[in-house]
Parts: C-alpha cells; sequence; structure tokens
C-alpha cells in the first residue's frame, strides 16, 4: 500500500533548472528600467511567489502601474532577450515517469502564470505526465494553501494521501498550511539549512532520490 496518491510538483527549481534564468532575467529588467538591482539571493528568496507578490517584496515602494511595466518587461527578457539555458533537471524526466508507471497522480503547483506553465510543458513534452496543475494566476500566492487545496478537491485526494515537492520554503510552508507532507530539494531556489527551517519530511538532491523516500 503506497503511503502516498497523489504527488504535486513545483516547477521552477525542482524539475527545470530555471533559476540562473530568472535571476538574470529580474536582474536585467531591474537594469533596463533603471531601477536598483536585486541581489540573486534576494531573487532566489522570491522563486515560487506570483510574479505579483515577489515584486511586492522586491520592492515594496512599488505601485501598480510600476509592477505592469516590470511584468512586461521582464517576460520579454524570458522570452525572447535571455540566453540563460533552463533545462530539465538530470533524472527529472525519468522520474515522473517511473511515478507515473507506478500508479501515482501527478500535478504541478507553480508560481508561473498558466500561459508560462503551459508553454514549458508543451516544449519540455512533460504536459501528459501530469493530471492536473495550478498556476499563480489561478490560486492566492504561495505559501498560501490555495493552489494545494483546489487540486485536492479536484482529485478528491485526503491531505494525509499527498505530498508536495518543491526547492522553496514558500513550497514547503504551502505544504505544511495545506496539511500535507512535503519533501525538499536542496539544487534549486534554497539551500538544505533554508529549507530546513520549514520543517520537510525529507531533503533530497537530485530528482531520482525521491524514489527512495517513497520506497520504491
Amino acid at each position: 500500500m503506497k503511503q502516498y496518491e497523489l504527488v504535486i510538483f513545483d516547477w521552477d527549481g525542482t524539475l527545470m533548472d530555471s533559476v540562473g534564468k530568472i535571476v538574470a532575467c529580474m536582474q536585467q529588467t531591474a537594469k533596463v528600467l533603471e531601477f536598483p538591482t536585486p541581489s540573486e539571493v534576494a531573487v532566489r528568496n522570491i522563486i515560487g511567489l506570483s510574479m505579483q507578490e515577489a515584486l511586492n517584496t522586491l520592492y515594496p515602494d512599488g505601485n501598480e502601474s510600476v509592477y505592469r511595466q516590470m511584468i512586461q518587461v521582464y517576460r520579454q527578457q524570458y522570452l525572447e532577450l535571455d540566453t540563460t539555458p533552463s533545462p530539465l533537471f538530470d533524472g527529472a524526466e525519468l522520474l515522473l515517469k517511473q511515478l507515473n508507471q507506478i500508479g501515482y497522480q501527478l500535478a504541478v503547483a507553480t508560481g508561473k502564470a498558466r500561459v508560462g506553465l503551459d508553454r514549458v510543458l508543451n516544449e519540455t513534452g512533460l504536459g501528459q505526465q501530469f493530471i492536473a496543475s495550478r498556476c499563480a494566476d489561478e490560486a492566492v500566492s504561495k505559501p498560501h494553501p490555495e493552489m494545494i487545496n483546489q487540486l485536492l478537491n479536484q482529485l478528491n485526494v485526503k491531505p494525509a494521501k499527498a505530498l508536495m515537492i518543491g526547492d522553496s520554503v514558500h513550497d514547503i510552508n504551502m505544504a505544511n498550511n495545506a496539511g500535507i507532507d512535503a519533501v525538499g530539494v536542496n539544487y534549486g531556489a534554497h539551500g538544505e539549512s533554508q529549507l530546513l527551517t520549514s520543517n520537510p519530511k525529507s531533503i533530497i538532491s537530485s530528482p531520482l532520490e525521491l524514489l527512495g523516500f517513497l520506497g520504491h
């Protein structure tokens, strides 16, 4: 009997090695608009949040007009101008396929907007691996539990049967707030010491290590 029925993945920094690209694009956005450039640590700390929440955190004195302008420039940087690669992490695709073969339901809960998640699911060919997904423009931003709660309701899964996988404290805290277990990954936005502050069930150093945690 499997302990979990549903495994929910964050995307950036958990399945896709996109932290470097996000940092570069956010810093370049600030330079283009002549705003103070956030440090790499500051940008890493907002990865996983909705864009609105991220900008509120980085630029608390901004207004809606400023944020709209920043989002427009950031998207142009991310989609058209920045060339930082963002491949899937080694083993990520194999992990998803193996979990599906074992019989887990898989879902995504991400700080990306729907259009962004749909784009990368199409580009990577991973869309067929997931039964459901929730994005930052469809629910309250992490660490609020709404994304997870919506997925549990949609899939009729009890909290005790769900597991969240993420690379940031926002992911782990969202899981805590939803009453589900979480596993942190230490190769994304936040390192092991930072993740441990949110009390994940375990911390893994590569995607395929999740199979060992699950007993496979």
